[in-house]
């Protein structure tokens, strides 16, 4: 009997370890991680869902090493487009409800305002359109799922962009950071209690949006975890943060200038609000704080 039973993959990683802190009472998850379970391996997939014989399904196993990605495409098409395709399958074959966990390098970054979960997808380099791929592995599955599309992910352990900026701040007395990059930062138990509620509502169905609240640039992402560092002591002296352009920083992979996520059909459906960035990053640096920083 699968009763509450939920897989979680990529157990391992930011979102996944949020995802396995945030399980519902009354589920019973159980995490694996990529060396637990290579999702680019059909015949593992198979047999990890089968052992579990789970209700629901949640994918947050991905490559996404973006710049990376650009000089082993094999690697993360494997990963992020037949990973998907072959967990869909497997659960489509029994009956799993599936959420998989996609991106908003799905898109281009022209638009100026924020994506619909219907808009045209234009990704710009492999990681996006691996992912791009892994969402319509996952549509055409016929499984019962849904897709969650986020964006700048951050938690208080991993490799993310607020971690990184404490770091060089601790280091040097000036940051640049771009300026011409817009879009939304997202916490990631924020982000896993959404997932969550999501894959145990019954009538959420296709493709959702979520991150916080609030379309800003990487810099003034730099500058809000600087202040808020500060204030918290995790940082003991001020640090110059400079606003560049994209040229000035340039990387193997192109990255959409405006890829904000209009998440009003999730808000809708779930009856939550979006909260806003800066909330949710003060909240992180003071789980730091409390622990003695990083």
């Amino acid at each position: 009997m699968r009763g509450a039973r939920a897989l979680v993959l990529g157990a391992g990683g930011q979102l996944g370890r949020a995802l396995m802190a945030t399980a519902p009472e009354g589920v019973s998850a159980t995490g694996v991680t990529r060396h637990e379970c290579d999702i680019s391996n059909p015949d593992a997939v198979r047999q990890c869902v089968a052992e579990c014989d789970p209700a629901w399904v949640i994918n947050a196993a991905a490559y996404t090493a973006v710049d990376d990605a650009e000089d082993v495409p094999d690697t993360a098409f494997a990963v992020n487009a037949d990973g998907p395709r072959y967990l869909a399958q497997a659960c489509a074959a029994s009956g799993i409800r599936l959420l998989h966990v996609s991106t908003d390098f799905v898109f281009d970054g022209k638009t100026g305002s924020p994506y619909a979960t219907d808009a045209v997808a234009a990704p710009l380099g492999v990681y996006g359109d691996s992912k791009w791929r892994g969402e319509r592995a996952v549509a055409a599955s016929g499984a019962n799922h849904v897709i969650v599309r986020t964006s700048w992910v951050y938690a208080p352990s991993g490799r993310n962009f607020v971690l990184t900026m404490l770091r060089l701040m601790r280091e040097h007395k000036v940051v640049r950071v771009v300026n011409d990059q817009t879009g939304a930062p997202t916490l990631s138990r924020g982000l896993a209690e959404v997932c969550w509620s999501l894959v145990r509502h019954p009538e959420a169905r296709g493709v959702f949006h979520w991150s916080d609240a609030g379309a800003i640039t990487w810099y003034e992402f730099a500058c809000g975890i600087r202040d808020e560092a500060l204030s918290l002591g995790l940082l003991t002296a001020p640090v110059s943060v400079e606003p560049i352009p994209t040229e000035a920083f340039p990387t193997k992979a192109k990255r959409p200038a405006y890829s904000a996520l209009d998440a009003s059909g999730t808000v809708a459906t779930l009856g939550v609000a979006q909260r806003p960035w800066r909330e949710g990053l003060r909240d992180m640096l003071g789980s730091l704080a409390m622990q003695g920083g990083v």
